[in-house]
């Protein structure tokens, strides 16, 4: 592990061209460095001839995997858009070691001067004294207490948090202050601090949603190579719900042609005891575009221009702006869960299936009333 250091520090200088074979990616989602929108500089690949040949190609090390420690200077961070549920995020990670491949987030990574494609799940910024400041800011008496999230960005139980166990150290500035908050993760991980969550939970304080985009166990490792298995996660919905935590499920995003089992995933999480439910499509900002093409053309050439299109007409893109190769429209009445037709089947397939099995639509309500500023300060309280 990496000692302190400055964004700027970050090895950004990685050479973008670099095309790994897909023997060496195993385990990692991207492809290659990809270079970000901020770079002024690009290089393209030529074939000179150097290039280890296809029966080596399998001794290529992997990318490893760095994790570099940066003082937070802020905890919450304030969200106004009106599609998204919650009004406060905490996200004690920069980039994710998971590497889903369809990860919005991932063009987040090129503020730091680092590629959202291998970078993103390669180098991760972990923020050492999250839960210090997390407690400051709570404990400020102009705070409001509002619906919170953590792990909206990146996921919070990635693999690094075992070792770091931040995210469990701001679950514990949340206890102390009493202040309701909802957990988004695709890991198992979860399951360890179930003693903090539980009687949370019984307070109406805390409340977890697990995302299972699809039940296909080798196409989850395609798209999420290190999130835990289909099943591992459906086990992590039964433990929370049997434990008495409130739990839902994300099937998110959904990807026209690749994730086509909805009505599944949904099935089984409810039988393993997840009680809401909630989806969106596919959203390709900035790099991601580029890089979710890329993924299509290693693993799924001969439907990548179909899938494409359908991303298109979701967002009501096709016809007149598809020569452009428009495929997002950042519009926050439509960008969650589409426009058009398509989207509209997709709607009724996901209303139907819940209508069904009894999931409700609606996040867990929370209770804000219980917030104590001053337990956080380790003060005491009269009420």
């Amino acid at each position: 592990m990496q000692s302190e250091i400055h964004p700027d520090d970050l090895p950004g200088g990685l050479p973008p061209e670099a095309r790994i074979s897909i023997h060496a990616i195993r385990g990692r989602g991207a492809a290659t460095f990809m270079p970000h929108r901020f770079m002024h500089d690009t290089r393209a690949a030529v074939d000179d001839g150097w290039d280890l040949p296809p029966e080596d190609a399998e001794q290529a090390a992997p990318p490893p995997t760095r994790v570099h420690l940066q003082t937070a200077r802020s905890a919450l961070c304030a969200n106004d858009s009106p599609d998204i549920f919650f009004d406060h995020s905490v996200n004690p990670y920069r980039g994710c070691e998971h590497g889903c491949v369809y990860c919005y987030a991932r063009p987040t990574h090129s503020y730091l001067n680092l590629s959202p494609g291998l970078d993103f799940e390669t180098q991760i910024i972990a923020k050492h004294n999250i839960a210090a400041v997390l407690r400051s800011e709570l404990s400020r008496p102009g705070h409001v207490p509002r619906l919170l999230n953590i792990g909206s960005a990146t996921d919070c139980y990635q693999p690094v948090e075992r070792e770091l166990r931040l995210t469990r150290g701001v679950i514990e500035v949340l206890r102390d202050a009493r202040h309701p908050f909802s957990l988004l993760t695709k890991s198992s991980g979860v399951e360890r601090d179930l003693d903090l969550l539980v009687p949370l939970a019984a307070q109406r304080l805390a409340a977890v949603y697990v995302t299972i985009t699809t039940l296909d166990a080798q196409l989850a490792r395609r798209m999420e190579p290190r999130a835990a298995a289909p099943h591992r996660r459906l086990r992590t919905i039964r433990a929370l719900a049997e434990a008495g935590v409130p739990v839902g499920v994300s099937v998110a995003p959904q990807i026209p042609f690749i994730t086509e089992d909805m009505e599944q995933v949904l099935e089984a999480a409810c039988d393993a005891g997840a009680r809401s439910a909630f989806y969106t499509v596919l959203r390709l900002p900035w790099e991601l575009d580029a890089l979710f093409r890329e993924w299509l053309a290693l693993h799924y050439p001969q439907r990548a221009a179909r899938v494409m299109a359908r991303v298109q007409d979701l967002h009501n893109l096709g016809n007149a702006q598809r020569g452009a190769g428009k495929t997002y429209d950042s519009d926050y009445t439509t960008r969650m869960k589409g426009s058009g037709l398509w989207a509209d089947l997709l709607r009724q397939r996901f209303t139907g299936a819940c209508r069904r099995l009894g999931l409700s639509r609606e996040r867990v309500e929370l209770d804000l009333g219980q917030f104590r500023p001053g337990l956080a300060r380790g003060q005491g309280s009269l009420f």
